[in-house]
């Protein structure tokens, strides 16, 4: 019964599952969605441009990522309707079965697992930074309260833990907004700067013009997924719209990736007509240190980072609650408030010990960006894959949908391979 009322809906218009009143509006989802995507990968995009080639070869591989990263949305939002899962890893468990459910959810923990604890790494040097230029170089040893275990500490109590504890994802709508203006005044930074060309910036003028080899240019793909990585927060939005229609999720998943696009173009492009081949990995990094511009760049950065640790530890935290249910077979409406601020601060506390135990995470940006690839590139293939078998669609249709998802398989396992290998030998 229940797989022929699945056949029965239509391609187009789904039901939306059905998770709870949603209440997040059209923007907010916008929003959300753009900060979700505008994280620590900001600052790698110039390096990135670099690596790609130049700009033409670097817009390319964008514009192409962008394409598979859009429908991957789009498909995420279908599956969603059709399966009547609330999260990712449920709608993956739903479609493509218990085993390949399993697998998501440990790749999904895995994932965030590392983006929290890069993102609190960020926020780290951008404090030590900051105190770098309001307190005396000649001030030796450095007060106590400029340590890392201390700011670091006492900013995910105070900041961090009670943005994070909310239970509904629409609540973060409000520190989306201020997210997404902080990412923006860095562009605007990174800018303004090649035209203003403040004293003590070196010039570099040269960079590549050409990739290096088709090699140089696939190395770029593990930043860009880790730049644009909304998916993981994709089905958790949609199930929070109040219009969820596939037609309207296709206008907010476009909306918010080109603007996404548009932001990491400009930073990307900038950065390296700035400083060319020498771009450093961190953008800010290329800059002075006693920059006025680029200190406010660097705290309105963290904010940034700030606003989104809590939408990451959202999501981890479903994934722990799912677990948690199926362990103790308990209801879908449970568990309560103890359970869920039990996880979340697990969840901060971990995160921290590893943040502040792992003195440089620069060098697993490729790993975390290969694991990205399977919730960009090849969940969501799976997914169109298996929903064909409850579709009622025609021959033709049906075979060019699967050949899409086998395409998006492929080229997600490919990334995820050689970005992985290319981590480890940089780490070893």
């Amino acid at each position: 019964m229940e797989e022929q009322s699945l056949q029965s809906r239509d391609l187009v218009e789904k039901t939306p599952p059905a998770a709870g009143p949603p209440s997040l509006s059209s923007l907010g989802a916008v929003f959300i969605l753009m900060k979700s995507s505008l994280g620590a990968g900001l600052l790698n995009f110039p390096w990135a441009f670099q690596q790609a080639g130049g700009l033409l070869p670097a817009f390319l591989v964008e514009l192409v990522s962008l394409v598979f990263l859009l429908v991957g949305l789009l498909i995420l939002g279908y599956a969603a309707a059709l399966s009547g899962q609330p999260t990712y890893q449920g709608v993956v468990r739903g479609l493509c079965g218990p085993s390949l459910g399993r697998l998501c959810e440990a790749c999904f923990i895995a994932n965030l697992l590392m983006i929290s604890v890069a993102f609190l790494r960020v926020i780290g040097d951008q404090l030590e930074k900051l105190y770098d230029f309001l307190l005396p170089s000649t001030l030796t040893p450095q007060p106590w309260y400029t340590d890392q275990r201390f700011t670091l500490t006492l900013l995910s109590i105070l900041v961090i833990l009670p943005l994070s504890a909310p239970r509904e994802i629409s609540f973060q709508k409000y520190t989306s907004i201020l997210g997404t203006l902080a990412a923006c005044y860095l562009t605007l930074v990174i800018v303004v700067q090649y035209y203003v060309w403040p004293k003590g910036l070196v010039r570099e003028p040269s960079f590549s013009q050409s990739p290096s080899s088709w090699t140089s240019v696939f190395s770029v793909f593990p930043t860009i997924c880790f730049g644009f990585q909304c998916h993981e927060a994709a089905i958790s939005i949609y199930c929070s719209m109040r219009n969820q229609h596939l037609s309207h999720w296709a206008l907010v998943s476009t909306l918010s990736l080109l603007a996404c696009c548009l932001i990491y173009s400009l930073t990307g492009a900038y950065g390296v007509l700035t400083f060319g081949a020498h771009v450093s990995a961190d953008i800010l990094m290329s800059y002075p240190g006693d920059d006025v511009a680029i200190i406010v760049a660097r705290v309105l950065f963290a904010v940034s980072i700030i606003t989104v640790y809590p939408i990451v530890l959202f999501l981890g935290r479903l994934v722990l609650q799912d677990f948690w249910r199926r362990s103790c077979r308990a209801p879908a409406d449970t568990p309560g408030v103890g359970v869920r601020m039990l996880l979340t601060v697990s969840w901060v506390v971990t995160t921290l010990t590893l943040a502040l135990l792992l003195p440089d995470l620069s060098k697993v940006i490729g790993l975390i960006g290969g694991i990205s690839s399977f919730f960009i590139f090849i969940f969501p293939g799976l997914c169109l894959i298996c929903a064909m078998d409850v579709e009622p669609l025609g021959p033709k249709v049906k075979c060019c949908l699967e050949l899409w998802g086998v395409v998006s398989v492929l080229l997600g396992t490919f990334i995820f391979g050689q970005s992985t290998v290319a981590a480890f030998l940089e780490l070893f």
